[in-house]
């Protein structure tokens, strides 16, 4: 088959690999009808990865036909078109199957694409371990594009929001508007924010904010949010970036008793967590990864409703063959790159 693999910072080529196959009866092959670029693919993307492997393939966003079922898969047969969560667990133990994978007993929680410990989704195929557990259906009414922004992006989104305890009446703030920090301003109306402060250096992503009924700033933003609450602050924060300097930011942009919610993955290690001015607002600071598959029951009907559309968000559609030409775009931010999405 063909797949994108990374083989150093900035060089993402389309090459041969060899094929999926089941490694353990939960396993199913998944054939790929669309996968998606996430923001954090451009850590491996720029050579600030996770690991120092070469020749992987990248990518944890994807849909799909399964075409293989290993002997221990229950629910799902060939045929069935799928949404794949970004990362899995084992699917035995008891947080994943309360649907926590991200606090796997067994230590198996891994997400695709970022060595050759689990190969990525921008391929033709993939293998999708504790199948029954990892991926689901795509349930009725949904678009494959909708379906392919329930692999991560707006499970992340919700996850955010809901960490930080968005809720009616709440005034949020949201800082990073690539597309989970946009759907986590949509959400957050949705929760029932009252007010909703988008912050973003690029002013055409603040635009779309503003069409989504957030007020947005660039520079100044802190002063603004000031200007704008009266002193008060916000109440809630999203930081959807994981810059040192975008958290500082979140944790300045709300007030007394203020609740942070970071979902950027953040690579310097080295935060200055300010202490002393959380200690005198009484501030809840929390961060962590997503588990997808545990947001789903809240998100589908959001989605068939239509009250939720991710999939607004997307703003390239590209053959997988194209993917090292999409990953410039997308790093570079050419042409509106937003979303993108690639078929192979």
């Amino acid at each position: 088959m063909k797949a994108l693999l990374y083989q150093g910072a900035r060089d993402i080529r389309y090459e041969g690999f060899p094929d999926p196959t089941l490694a353990d009866d939960r396993d199913v092959i998944v054939k790929m009808e669309r996968c998606g670029i996430c923001g954090s693919d451009l850590h491996i993307y720029t050579g600030h990865g996770f690991s120092a492997d070469l020749g992987f393939c990248v990518g944890h966003e994807a849909v799909g036909e399964v075409v293989e079922v290993g002997r221990g898969v229950q629910r799902l047969k060939s045929g069935d078109k799928v949404m794949i969560s970004a990362a899995v667990g084992c699917g035995a133990c008891g947080p994943c199957l309360a649907g926590e994978i991200n606090l796997c007993a067994n230590n198996a929680m891994q997400c695709y694409g970022l060595s050759h410990r689990l190969e990525g989704c921008q391929a033709e195929a993939i293998r999708v371990p504790a199948a029954d557990f990892n991926c689901a259906p795509i349930p009725e009414g949904l678009t494959a594009d909708q379906a392919l922004m329930l692999t991560d992006n707006l499970p992340t989104a919700w996850h955010g929001l809901r960490y930080a305890e968005v809720g009616p009446g709440k005034t949020v703030v949201v800082v990073g508007l690539g597309p989970i920090g946009l759907m986590a301003v949509e959400g957050a109306f949705v929760l029932g924010a009252s007010r909703v402060f988008a912050i973003d250096r690029v002013p055409e992503r603040r635009a779309i904010a503003e069409s989504l009924g957030a007020q947005a700033f660039g520079e100044d933003a802190i002063a603004q949010v000031a200007a704008a609450t009266s002193g008060r602050m916000a109440d809630c924060a999203v930081e959807a970036v994981g810059a040192d300097e975008t958290i500082a930011l979140a944790m300045k942009a709300v007030g007394r008793m203020g609740v942070v919610s970071v979902i950027g993955v953040n690579q310097s290690r080295g935060f200055d967590f300010p202490m002393g001015v959380s200690f005198m607002k009484n501030l809840t600071f929390r961060i962590g990864t997503c588990s997808v598959p545990k947001w789903w029951p809240e998100l589908i009907p959001l989605i068939q409703g239509g009250r939720l559309r991710p999939e607004r968000y997307i703003t390239h559609q590209m053959p997988l063959s194209e993917g090292a030409e999409a990953y410039r775009l997308f790093d570079a931010r050419e042409a509106g790159a937003l979303k993108m999405v690639l078929t192979p």
